[in-house]
């Protein structure tokens, strides 16, 4: 029965990655909704967004749906990140696991691009009026542990983008799977053996914009005298592709001792509207009897991306104990992006 699950699972890969390898010369800004490529979660930031084989937290839901299954206590996350050129992003997600089921995950991220101006041929300083811009996904996500050392996960996703008055909606759905390996255990218990994480995202239909906006009077003789100036026009918006991405990862705990230890991770992704990339990460977690846990981050994004502006990332994380085994977890990530400024982002989780 197992074999036939996991058989399952690679041709479904093998048919997403096959969808991957059509033409990738130059298909820079040939897809839309490219929120969906803004990471989620403020620890996975702060490690380079080196995470599909490091998710264990309600971020797993857009990492890796597989990681949703090493949450084992009903948990909820909420982050803020303030994006560049004024732009703000807010994920909230919660997670509930099922014994004897699974773990099924909620999460809703909102992006709002705030107030620009309406501009015309004829005002293109501004007509004075300001319009409104914002994206939306809203993904539910069953995840479950198939044996001891393999974990899968899907989500479905609903996906919207508002552009004053005018929307375009599509589903996609998201494949992760998470396999922990007695190989290269430095510390000889085969609990900490490398980790292999891999995920497809964003595997849908595709978005077309209509709304009112796209009706427009057209001059259809505009160098003729006559009354030809309020003719009803329609433009013909074009259907765009969802930004998909294919991710693989691995993560190694060179160092594991009573109180502290060492997790080392590297992501290799292969999106369909940019080119080949490498994520990597780190972090030192540090247990503090009687309190909880302070870990300490840092990566760098997109090595070897053609013309990128991401580069080394940093963050810290505190992890409080309270009644018995429950926890609040807060953790901070500070990114850099070269000419588009530097982005931070803050994240507060809870276990109930």
């Amino acid at each position: 029965m197992i074999n036939k699950i996991l058989l399952i699972i690679f041709y479904l890969f093998v048919i997403c990655i096959s969808s991957l390898h059509g033409e990738m010369i130059n298909r820079y800004g040939t897809t839309t909704a490219s929120f969906l490529e803004i990471g989620v979660g403020s620890k996975s930031s702060a490690m380079g967004e080196a995470y599909v084989a490091v998710a264990n937290d309600i971020s797993s839901i857009y990492w890796n749906p597989a990681g949703l299954a090493n949450v084992t206590r009903p948990s909820a996350m909420f982050m803020i990140q303030p994006w560049i050129v004024d732009i703000d992003m807010l994920f909230l997600g919660s997670a509930f696991p099922l014994p004897g089921i699974g773990t099924i995950g909620l999460g809703i991220t909102q992006v709002d691009y705030g107030d620009m101006d309406v501009t015309t041929l004829e005002y293109q300083e501004g007509t004075g009026e300001t319009f409104k811009a914002t994206d939306l996904a809203a993904t539910l996500t069953f995840s479950r542990k198939i044996v001891s050392w393999f974990s899968f996960g899907s989500s479905l996703k609903y996906i919207n983008s508002n552009i004053w008055h005018s929307s375009a909606s599509a589903i996609a759905v998201d494949l992760g799977v998470l396999v922990d390996t007695k190989f290269f255990s430095f510390s000889g218990d085969d609990a900490n053996g490398m980790t292999i994480g891999m995920s497809i995202s964003n595997y849908g239909t595709r978005m077309k914009y209509d709304g009112i906006d796209i009706y427009q009077p057209i001059d259809i003789s505009e160098y003729e005298e006559g009354n030809y100036g309020d003719v009803a026009g329609q433009y013909r918006p074009s259907e765009w592709e969802l930004p998909l991405i294919f991710r693989i990862g691995v993560a190694l705990k060179p160092i594991v001792s009573n109180y502290s230890s060492l997790t080392l991770a590297a992501d290799a992704l292969h999106p369909n509207n940019n080119s080949e990339s490498v994520n990597v990460g780190a972090t030192i977690d540090n247990k503090i009897p009687g309190f909880g846990e302070i870990s300490f981050k840092g990566g760098i994004k997109a090595l070897y991306m053609d013309s990128t502006q991401f580069g080394p990332t940093a963050g810290i994380g505190i992890k409080m104990n309270y009644l018995g085994n429950r926890t609040i977890t807060i953790d901070y990530a500070y990114k850099t992006m070269g000419l588009l400024g530097d982005v931070q982002a803050f994240s507060i989780g809870l276990s109930f």
